[in-house]
């Protein structure tokens, strides 16, 4: 065998691999193998509710939204879901939405955001969601 069939037969191998893997993709996107995304995010479903892709994108809004987040994820004693919690400005305005661990931690995050915000201006959607 020459180096250049060689390379030809390397090649072949690499595009029929290239091409196994594009029906393997092609097979998870058509839906054979997909998660089940049947549940709703059923606090998020009221229109009358803030949710996430209200935040504003103006500086200011951007910024008391970015603090909030780095003085909650500074905080170690607080639990992943407290970490996650949505943080949505609104002209100045907080909304702090999702589950943290305890009523502790949900007062926490609320004081978190009130530093940062000011008094009056968070209001706290945050649930409690023991471990189970």
């Amino acid at each position: 065998m020459t180096r250049r069939s060689g390379y030809r037969k390397f090649m072949f191998i690499g595009l029929l691999l290239l091409g196994c893997g594009t029906l393997v993709l092609a097979q998870d996107s058509a839906g054979q193998n997909a998660p089940d995304n049947t549940k709703m995010n059923q606090g998020d479903q009221n229109p009358n509710q803030t949710t996430a892709d209200q935040q504003q994108n103006n500086r200011s809004d951007l910024d008391i939204t970015r603090q909030i987040r780095k003085s909650i994820e500074a905080d170690k004693n607080f639990s992943t879901y407290a970490h996650n919690v949505k943080i949505i400005t609104r002209n100045g305005q907080v909304t702090l939405k999702g589950p943290v661990r305890s009523e502790d931690e949900k007062q926490a995050v609320e004081q978190k955001a009130a530093e940062v915000a000011g008094a009056g201006k968070v209001s706290n959607e945050l649930t409690v969601k023991p471990k189970s």
